[in-house]
């Protein structure tokens, strides 16, 4: 890292080559975007991955979509999450779109509430 900022000048040259290094161009980072949102878009439950597993791709992908300036409500992944979950969690689902209001579902709440039910189903 060193090699590549000992010609700069100043302290704001520096800072500006490490910004450079670290995020990319800004071509770079629209790259980097557009993949974050592809994944998200596409993001299903795969057979026999766990609720703690899918939750935790998930979360991957919201992380660094967050990190690259894009943001959801809580609605919007609530839905998303739900959409990407398999035929047999339809009527937990659809349940849970009655009796909540998910304008105001946090998503770990949501996930919470999947793990009790996962949990009930392997018992």
């Amino acid at each position: 890292m060193f090699s590549k900022i000992k010609t700069c000048a100043t302290a704001k040259d520096i800072w500006e080559k490490l910004v450079q290094i670290c995020e990319g161009s800004d071509e770079t980072k629209e790259n980097k975007l557009t993949v974050a949102q592809q994944k998200y878009e596409a993001i299903k439950m795969k057979d026999g991955e766990t609720m703690a597993d899918f939750d935790e791709r998930f979360s991957a992908i919201i992380i660094e979509l967050n990190s690259l300036g894009k943001e959801y409500s809580n609605r919007e992944l609530v839905l998303k999450v739900m959409r990407a979950l398999p035929r047999e969690w339809d009527v937990k689902t659809m349940a849970m779109r009655e009796s909540k209001d998910l304008n105001k579902m946090e998503l770990h709440d949501l996930f919470a509430n999947l793990k009790a039910y996962e949990f009930e189903l392997e018992t």
